[in-house]
């Protein structure tokens, strides 16, 4: 199950297709209809559900390796959203496999309208780093649950995870079905020159761009979840100090590293004077004193991010934190103000533990700052007034909305996860990933006899045929059996 992909030598054209058999294999499986039944499927999310029970351990000792992440971050924000993803769709599977019938009109109303839930086949899974078990299981549920066969690629950079994955996954699901694919962005290249029925992508715009002009050779749907700036409004009308204590746990959650953290703060000069001893306070309490001693805050993922944003702290003036140390990846909780426009922390998603505070004259101001930037993944505003919460939600627009709280909306499945315009296309969680892996097909099934009923529609057409068939098929005929 586990294909570790080979690297290309360019003046070699002739190289084997390193994924040639194992698309071959799952394409053969789907046909097979071996993953159509709802028993195969409820069989193989009840293996992932063990996994997940069985081998806790690993995948935290994996996260700790990759990411520094406490056992606690570990359950929360991963292993504890996949079992629940995973038990929701064994619970539900057969009321969302099921048929749902349609609205007929007069022409129809002996028939048998409905749409029918379809795997679509063979589907890509493209899965990031920074919650490397979370987002490379979650939407492995919903492919699974949808009847479809997946060939999963982790993120080369998380390599701890991307080896237990390896490891694992084979020892639970059936091989027949499903594989993992390792490597990195040469491997990956390779992989999209294959027609997928399906990609499903997380990570960045640029490389969602590359993953997008790959699937339209074989005109491929794709999901992508990307990022982007995500801003948070904080009104001068709300307690600075429970403000601060949320924003510097949803910043500083996974050092930063949350495709759905505050990316900046809006907030007027008055209100930043208040904010910055109530985010200090928040800081010491969450890490204490010294920060990098904490078991409760990770580490950047690698030297080559480390680097990044350490470039970032030159942007504006340090006025909390900014102490880094490059041989243990650390970057304390940073607090950065008089941040302008222009500077690279306000034109690139940060990704770390970095908060830039931008001061605004108004709530309108505030918008406008907004609404002249592309979409953003998630958007936020705290105000003792729910007036002032609406305003923001009903005036802008982001793929998720959080107001007096941050990205506790992705606990819940009832709610789709997804960006908008340049943060992404497509949603997912709960029954949103069942669909969004499932083909929905248009059906009517007809008798084959009472033919003089149609001959209505036949032509010659009769003065009266134009308004009989309009009425017949008005809306005021539709009715759902």
């Amino acid at each position: 199950m586990a294909v570790k992909g080979a690297g290309l030598e360019p003046t070699l054209s002739m190289d084997p297709d390193p994924h040639e058999d194992t698309v071959r294999r799952l394409r053969e499986a789907f046909s097979s209809g071996k993953t159509r039944p709802a028993e195969f499927r409820a069989a193989q999310l009840q293996a992932l559900g063990r996994l997940l029970s069985e081998r806790k351990q690993q995948l935290q000792d994996a996260l700790a390796r990759d990411l520094h992440k406490s056992a606690f971050e570990s359950d929360m924000s991963e292993i504890i959203l996949c079992q629940n993803e995973v038990n929701l769709a064994l619970k539900n599977l057969h009321t969302w496999m099921k048929d749902e019938p349609a609205a007929t009109n007069l022409f129809t109303k002996l028939g048998s309208a409905f749409t029918r839930k379809e795997p679509f086949g063979l589907v890509l899974i493209i899965s990031p780093w920074n919650y490397p078990v979370n987002l490379s299981l979650m939407p492995l549920v919903g492919a699974i649950a949808a009847g479809n066969c997946v060939i999963l690629k982790p993120s080369e950079i998380s390599k701890g995870t991307e080896k237990v994955l390896a490891e694992l996954l084979p020892q639970y699901l059936d091989q027949s079905c499903f594989a993992v694919v390792l490597g990195g962005p040469q491997e990956t290249g390779k992989l999209l020159e294959h027609k997928f029925d399906h990609i499903f992508f997380t990570g960045s715009p640029r490389v969602g761009k590359i993953i997008m002009a790959a699937a339209a050779k074989h005109l491929t749907p794709v999901t992508l979840e990307l990022g982007g700036k995500n801003p948070c409004y904080v009104d001068d009308n709300c307690d600075p100090q429970t403000v601060a204590n949320r924003v510097a746990w949803f910043r500083y959650f996974n050092t930063g590293q949350t495709c759905v953290a505050p990316d900046y703060v809006l907030c007027s000069p008055e209100m930043q004077e208040r904010l910055l001893p109530a985010l200090q306070s928040a800081i010491t309490r969450f890490y204490g004193n010294d920060p990098q001693t904490s078991p409760n805050l990770g580490r950047i993922i690698n030297q080559k991010h480390f680097k990044r944003l350490q470039g970032l702290l030159g942007c504006g003036r340090v006025a909390i934190g900014g102490q880094t140390d490059e041989r243990d990846c650390y970057i304390a909780p940073t607090v950065l103000v008089d941040v302008q426009e222009t500077e690279p922390v306000m034109q690139e998603e940060i990704f770390g533990p970095i908060l830039p505070l931008v001061t605004v004259r108004s709530l309108d101001e505030a918008i406008n700052f907004i609404n002249r930037r592309e979409k953003p993944l998630a958007l936020y505003a705290f105000s003792n007034s729910s007036q002032v919460v609406n305003h923001v939600l009903e005036c802008t627009s982001s793929g998720g909305f959080g107001g007096n709280d941050g990205f506790l909306y992705l606990t819940l499945p009832s709610l789709p996860f997804g960006g908008v315009g340049n943060s992404g296309m497509g949603r997912y969680h709960g029954k949103f990933s069942f669909d969004t892996f499932s083909h929905h097909r248009a059906c009517l099934l007809r008798s084959s006899g009472m033919e003089k009923l149609n001959e209505i529609r036949y032509p010659p057409y009769g003065p009266w045929s134009e308004q009989l068939i309009s009425w017949a098929m008005g809306s005021q005929s539709c009715t759902l059996l």
